[in-house]
């Protein structure tokens, strides 16, 4: 590395020769510092799983004989093949005949136990004011195409990638033994009617704001939002009476859904149906459907090929028990020395934040109490969960000499998992319950219930290593620790309480200060260029946010050593961001990720920071220099 570009560009001068270098595999559409893990994990498991699959006396309980029998389904590509679309045809047939919405409405509970689409959806999550108890939400449906703003009239990919979802689909249905012209009306109707619910339904940046989630209103006056489907039957059908409280997130979408739910609709709705269904399925049946199944998702990332079989089924069996692979992987692969140093990093990291808090220049005493008590309260998760949900012990797998194949298990499985989501409802919230499993390269804050958690596989050089100097580990693992906490105090995560309630615990006067710091961040972004597109400084304001005050915490703790050494520390950080990405990938995610672009969040947080300008004499003449009065600080 030539330290002298660090003055032009940290990022490329930092991971420059390994950019040029580092090949993308065909059936990714990205490579670099988070995804390398990820593979690393998966080769290990993968390896794991052949092994035990071939010796089952390496299998260590039963939860993982269930995992390596659902593997074994998913790797037989002779028997998927054999069986084609026949696991399939019953479902499509269920849409198929649907006669009316007064059919619908007579079958509407098991209809969405099944997992059969809708275009709207009921889930259970914790009531975003009273998170002990869980509540009931109404949201909107996913689009076709990534994000509403790609139905907006000279969208320069939506013609395109509509072409090419319309070619996979009515391939999918000539598989599935439709007449091709048949194929071809379902699709046509199903993208009218994709684009007609697109304009009601929030874009990604409207989703960022938390704030506008929380809509609540009585069961009885959530039942009259349609007049044509019987909301009350599906409501008593999943828990078992009409809610005294729903929370709707999308309120503009359910005004509307009378005028999108209704008998002259209904045509395009059943096809639109119809082919959701036969798109969400297409992983499970042979190898051709999976091939033309994935056609879509390979153009939206850019990559060439789908994944490898092995590789395919063990993502499909690992990711429907997670918590069961990523326990086997936590209690096998994660020391308990490093566990013990990270959640002391974790302690420091707070200790840090508390420091912070306590001498702000900008908040009143009352909010500043506030938010110290708030990081007080603070859940840690370190490793993996002490326990493993109850619901994996009800996966039981029908193997194939009984009639099971991979479909019938996976939507077996999927049901079981909805009904028992539905049984939490109106009661009490597991605060400790994980998101993410162990085996995850990622880390998150619930604002809902305040906590952080550090799943095992991120716990990883570059990110953190014994071998790796304590400055190193504070610019990887510690920036992403201080990170998440950070997200306690972000645009989003201040509107909660130390119990992750809805809450406004600011004062007025402190709240339009932190919308000015906040309006300064989304300024330092919007519009950057990248890739052939341009950052959006709203969708990505909470992530900087959070960027901003765990590298410049990871810092401070940083410099409380005796051997600090700053080069080392801004150096990992701009090494965790390391990737190589495919075109189409990137500009995806400008369009939908809450988070910036990797090279952006490697350059751009250092140029608010004094210590990078004297560590590495930056000049007013460099281009990573920043004039101080456009700095943004925060925390």
């Amino acid at each position: 590395m030539d330290k002298t570009k660090i003055k032009e560009d940290l990022y490329e001068a930092v991971n420059g020769e390994w950019i040029r270098k580092a090949t993308i595999p065909a059936d990714k559409p990205a490579t670099g510092g988070f995804q390398d893990l990820v593979d690393d994990i998966d080769d290990l498991l993968m390896a794991d799983t052949k092994k035990m699959s071939d010796d089952p006396s390496l299998i260590p309980n039963d939860l993982m004989k269930e995992y390596l029998a659902y593997f074994q389904l998913a790797n037989d590509y002779q028997k998927r093949d054999q069986d084609g679309a026949e696991p399939m045809l019953p479902l499509l047939k269920q849409v198929e005949e649907l006669k009316d919405l007064a059919d619908l409405d007579q079958q509407i509970t098991s209809w969405v136990l099944d997992g059969l689409p809708l275009p709207f959806g009921v889930d259970v999550d914790a009531d975003m004011k009273n998170t002990k108890i869980n509540a009931l939400f109404a949201g909107a449906p996913s689009l076709i195409l990534p994000d509403k703003t790609y139905y907006e009239p000279d969208h320069p990919q939506a013609p395109q990638l509509l072409a090419i979802f319309k070619e996979m689909t009515i391939k999918l249905f000539t598989l599935a033994g439709y007449e091709a012209a048949e194929a071809e009306k379902i699709t046509d109707e199903a993208l009218q009617y994709d684009k007609l619910l697109a304009p009601h339904v929030k874009s990604a940046e409207e989703n960022a704001d938390y704030s506008k989630m929380y809509n609540p209103e009585s069961g009885e006056e959530f039942i009259q939002r349609s007049q044509h489907l019987d909301l009350k039957k599906l409501l008593v059908g999943l828990i078992g009476e009409v809610p005294e409280k729903i929370i709707v997130t999308e309120p503009v979408f359910f005004k509307q859904l009378d005028e999108l739910v209704n008998p002259d609709t209904f045509q395009q709705m059943k096809s639109w149906m119809l082919v959701m269904t036969i798109n969400a399925l297409t992983a499970y049946l042979s190898e051709e459907f999976r091939q033309v199944g994935g056609t879509y998702s390979r153009a939206l990332s850019g990559a060439p090929e789908a994944r490898p079989q092995e590789k395919a089924a063990f993502y499909l069996a690992s990711g429907r028990f997670d918590q069961i692979v990523g326990d086997y992987y936590g209690k096998k692969y994660f020391g308990e020395q490093a566990k013990k140093d990270v959640e002391q990093m974790v302690r420091r990291m707070v200790g840090i934040y508390q420091d912070r808090l306590s001498s702000n220049t900008w908040l009143s005493e009352a909010t500043r109490e506030k938010a110290i008590v708030k990081l007080n309260t603070l859940g840690i998760h370190v490793g993996y969960p002490e326990k493993i949900p109850p619901i994996y012990t009800q996966f039981k797998v029908t193997p194939a000499e009984k009639g099971g194949t991979l479909l019938s298990n996976a939507l077996h499985f999927s049901k079981l998992k909805r009904k028992d989501e539905y049984a939490k409802w109106n009661k009490p919230v597991q605060r400790d319950e994980w998101e993410m499993s162990a085996d995850t390269v990622n880390a998150y804050y619930h604002p809902f219930r305040n906590i952080i958690v550090f799943p095992a596989a991120i716990l990883q050089a570059p990110f953190y290593s014994l071998e790796q100097s304590s400055s190193e580990n504070f610019g990887g693992i510690g920036a992403v620790i201080a990170h998440e906490i950070s997200h306690a105090f972000d645009n989003n995560g201040s509107l909660f309480d130390e119990y992750g309630n809805l809450n406004n615990w600011w004062t007025t006067e402190d709240q339009k200060h932190f919308q000015e710091l906040a309006d300064q961040m989304i300024a330092e972004f919007d519009g950057l260029e990248i890739a052939g597109g341009k950052v959006n400084g709203k969708l990505t304001v909470s992530e900087n946010i959070a960027d901003a005050g765990g590298l410049s915490c990871a810092l401070e703790a940083a410099k409380k050593d005796s051997d600090v050494d700053l080069e080392g520390f801004f150096i990992n950080w701009a090494t965790i961001w390391r990737m190589k990405a495919r075109q189409e990938y990137t500009q995806l995610l400008l369009s939908i990720d809450v988070h910036a672009p990797n090279k952006l969040r490697a350059n751009v947080q250092v140029k608010n920071l004094e210590d990078f300008y004297q560590t590495f004499d930056i000049q007013t003449t460099d281009a990573m220099y920043l004039a101080p009065e456009k700095r943004v600080s925060i925390w």
